[in-house]
């Protein structure tokens, strides 16, 4: 047999680790030819932002060891291998990583875990798992709906949890829909607020059956938007703000302004998913939209 070619190794500091990267120019993105080391450049440069929307959360990954033209699979566990400066917590049977510094998400993000997925809750230095302190409205629209559907229902739920005097962040998905973050104090527990969000989104289908569902049966989904209420139950995550997804283009789950979402229920090409690209630009202009939201 020929022999293997070597893995391509570059040895670089980060954050005064010495981590070894591979395959840097690993092709993860074929449509557009996005790289590992891209990849690797995305995260490292949005790193500011996203690490405290992730901190003291378990953090699960998804991973695509070839890039989203194939197979991935999802990570709850500490990675076999890894360093003892990687910090993790054990819930239940699992033992999840934390992420705290750029040195611990180059490490998971080198092992090609392009989506990262946290809870609405947070754990103690003790591991204590603590009451959730945001809540996540998850809009999934069912085709034919599209993001513009979910503008109009976002615009709408915004309405509704303001007069609860509940402040609401937008994040465009990078997938198909969007959410909405509002933060808590930290004294309902994640069944009261998953509670809470159930309610809203049965009374919101109630008041616009024509755009807005909150069951999950699928042949109730098409044209409309789901309100997933569910996404705060405690052993639920979503994506964290500012991830990457394993879509067909190198889309981020990005922040987005009111205005922008006002626009896209105007049109249906008013408001689009962002690439990493544009993100790094949006942020260097913005700075981070979700900056009141832990």
């Amino acid at each position: 047999m020929p022999d293997q070619p070597a893995a391509e190794v570059t040895r670089v500091e980060v954050g005064g680790r010495l981590l070894r990267l591979t395959s840097l120019s690993k092709v993860m993105y074929p449509e557009t030819e996005t790289t590992k080391g891209e990849v690797l450049d995305y995260y490292a440069r949005v790193a500011p932002l996203l690490l405290p929307h992730i901190a003291r959360r378990p953090v699960t990954r998804v991973r695509w060891p070839h890039g989203v033209a194939q197979d991935r699979f999802f990570e709850k566990n500490l990675p076999s291998g890894a360093p003892p400066w990687l910090p993790s917590v054990r819930v239940e049977d699992v033992t999840y990583p934390l992420v705290e510094d750029l040195a611990q998400l180059t490490y998971l993000v080198n092992l090609n875990s392009l989506e990262l997925h946290v809870p609405q809750w947070t754990v103690t230095k003790q591991g204590v798992r603590e009451n959730p302190n945001r809540l996540v409205i998850d809009l999934d629209p069912g085709p034919p709906a599209g993001l513009h559907e979910c503008c109009r229902v976002a615009l709408l739920v915004r309405e509704r949890l303001e007069a609860l005097g509940l402040t609401l962040h937008p994040v465009t998905s990078g997938s198909k829909g969007m959410q909405l973050y509002a933060s808590l104090g930290g004294d309902l527990t994640s069944e009261q607020v998953r509670d809470l969000a159930a309610q809203l989104a049965q009374e919101l289908t109630r008041q616009h059956p024509d755009i807005v569902v909150w069951k999950m049966t699928r042949s109730l989904r098409p044209g409309k938007v789901l309100l997933d209420w569910s996404q705060n139950v405690a052993a639920k995550t979503t994506i964290a703000p500012y991830s990457l997804r394993g879509r067909d283009l190198p889309t981020v789950a990005t922040p987005v302004t009111w205005d922008e979402v006002g626009h896209g229920a105007d049109s249906a090409s008013g408001l689009t998913h962002f690439q990493l690209t544009e993100v790094l630009e949006r942020v260097e202009a913005l700075g981070d939209l979700l900056a009141d939201i832990p």
